[in-house]
């Protein structure tokens, strides 16, 4: 958080989105009081949007929208509580970026203006992940989808010696990202915040790494940072997408196999949410939360 709070000071228009759950919201107020306000700093910034999720960071889409909508109301309200009004979320990031035709629909009736989801090679064809999509069935709801073989390049591959990009300089990659100019309007990378410092340790040069992209970035006169909102709001649809199929960031699948792959799985996750009627109607708050904490994607 540092580090982003002393780019964006350096670069005053260098932009973050992040997608926290409620649930790590709730362990930073209880235990990291001094990480929710470094967050809490940057969203000051005016350079950083929050987006929306389930507050459990949860597969409750899947199997109950009537738990998935007291989720998002819940997730919201968080996000409100925490960061202000003016920072009501208008881009909704669904848990693992899970998609298909039906979320769009439905996230676009709660009012969201934007949905992002992962760019599969299997779902998008012979189409490029760097333009502004309309998911089917919607009317005004606009689809960003996450680059992910550059997403990739950082995530998973920085530190890979036997990877022909190694090493991954900050110079390298804005070539690659600039080489899409004339050819999209936008490139999306999407990562754990835990690339950094957890999955790419400090000692593999990740913080030097992101401390020079955006000069480099940058140095392409076409080049700048925009947060989804401003993607949203400055780019029309090139064309309208059907995914039928769930999919999602997770795995070479990139479907929802990781959670569901199975039987011990969907019949866990089955039960869990046959649970709903009996948990709600006990009227008890604390297990309401404790059976919420249950449906977190990570248990599955």
């Amino acid at each position: 958080n540092s580090l982003m709070k002393h780019l964006i000071e350096q670069h005053p228009d260098f932009k973050i989105a992040y997608s926290m759950s409620g649930v790590i919201l709730d362990q930073f107020e209880q235990y990291y009081p001094e990480v929710l306000q470094s967050f809490q700093e940057l969203v000051d910034t005016g350079n950083v949007e929050l987006l929306d999720e389930t507050y459990h960071h949860s597969l409750a889409f899947l199997y109950s929208k009537k738990e998935f909508n007291e989720q998002v109301a819940m997730h919201r309200k968080k996000i409100i509580d925490l960061f202000g009004k003016k920072h009501k979320p208008q881009v909704f990031r669904n848990t693992e970026l899970i998609y298909n035709n039906d979320l769009a629909k439905h996230v676009e009736d709660l009012g969201y203006k934007g949905i992002l989801a992962e760019g599969a090679d299997h779902i998008l064809q012979w189409r490029s992940p760097n333009f502004v999509y309309q998911p089917i069935l919607t009317k005004n709801i606009k689809l960003l989808l996450k680059n992910y073989k550059l997403s990739d390049d950082v995530a998973f591959r920085f530190s890979s010696r036997d990877w022909h990009g190694f090493p991954l300089t900050a110079e390298k990659f804005s070539h690659w990202v600039s080489a899409i100019n004339g050819n999209g309007t936008n490139v999306n990378l999407f990562m754990d915040y835990e690339t950094i410092g957890e999955h790419q340790w400090a000692s593999t040069g990740i913080f030097n790494f992101l401390a020079q992209l955006p000069t480099e970035i940058k140095k392409h006169p076409d080049n700048s940072f925009k947060t989804p909102s401003e993607l949203i709001k400055e780019h029309h649809p090139v064309a309208a997408l059907d995914i039928h199929n769930f999919v999602s960031w997770a795995d070479v699948e990139r479907d929802v196999s990781a959670w569901l792959g199975n039987n011990m799985q969907r019949l866990a996750i089955g039960h869990l949410y046959a649970m709903e009627q009996d948990i709600k109607m006990a009227n008890d708050p604390q297990l309401l939360e404790d059976w919420r904490k249950l449906q977190i994607s990570d248990h599955f």
